[in-house]
């Protein structure tokens, strides 16, 4: 049999692209639904003091956290927790070395032991992500005005099928949208697809502004600009979003961005 020889710079490409597919965040987004004042400071609590430091002492060192601008009156509050991941088996593996890590199971004593009659929470729901190619790994906002000003925007957008969603993840990275993003200054945190999660198929994605009227004011120089203009029109991308939801959210004090 003749063996065949593979030239050394498609060798060096297929190493590299098998490096740069798996140098890709995933992302679990943990979202808290409380409904009284005492299950929002315990579940507070346990974040500030308990969880988020034994992420950063098990190598997790840009965590976010958020609450929805909602009003003050809403029954039901919620606190939404990113937390980025080098790889799934970093994912999979954390709770275990959670529970072997004695400062983390003091601190969070309360939140840990709490019956089922005095629970912190009404429920916890949980989204994981992966992060989009041309974005791969999480980037806190550079932004240092101040927090209460600050607009976070997460966006959810839904595709009527999975390969409908294929095709508007490739108008973020193939076609220029995330491009058109950090033209703008944007300034993304993550892009990643949902591959578990309660709305799937979908996408997706976090942006922040310094204040709203920032806000405001890139949307409108995106929406007006020839790149989106041109992408919009083209065909091979219609239809490709069946639902978008917005969420404003505000970062908590302790957030690390």
């Amino acid at each position: 049999m003749k063996k065949i020889t593979i030239p050394f710079f498609i060798v060096l490409l297929l190493l590299t692209y098998k490096i740069s597919a798996q140098n890709r965040d995933f992302y679990q987004i943990k979202t808290y639904l409380m409904n009284t004042p005492q299950q929002m400071e315990i579940t507070e609590n346990f974040l500030e003091d308990a969880y988020l430091p034994a992420l950063k002492r098990n190598g997790i060192k840009a965590v976010g956290v958020f609450k929805p601008k909602t009003i003050e009156s809403d029954s039901i509050k919620k606190i939404m927790v990113l937390i980025p991941f080098s790889s799934m088996d970093a994912f999979l593996n954390i709770d275990d070395k959670l529970q072997k890590d004695n400062a983390y199971l003091s601190a969070g004593a309360n939140y840990l032991n709490a019956t089922y009659t005095d629970a912190p929470y009404m429920r916890l729901e949980s989204t994981l992500l992966k992060a989009f190619p041309n974005h791969p790994l999480l980037t806190p906002t550079p932004l240092n005005g101040p927090r209460k000003d600050r607009v976070y925007e997460l966006r959810s957008y839904e595709s009527a099928t999975e390969a409908i969603l294929k095709n508007k993840i490739d108008m973020f990275n193939v076609g220029g949208e995330i491009k058109l993003f950090d033209k703008l200054e944007f300034n993304a945190v993550f892009y990643a697809e949902v591959i578990s999660g309660n709305k799937m198929p979908n996408l997706m994605y976090m942006t922040t502004f310094e204040n709203k009227a920032k806000r405001d004011e890139l949307w409108k120089a995106f929406f007006s600009s020839p790149e989106w203009k041109v992408l919009s029109a083209e065909t091979k991308y219609k239809n490709n979003v069946s639902k978008a939801e917005i969420i404003f959210l505000t970062p908590t004090e302790y957030s690390d961005y």
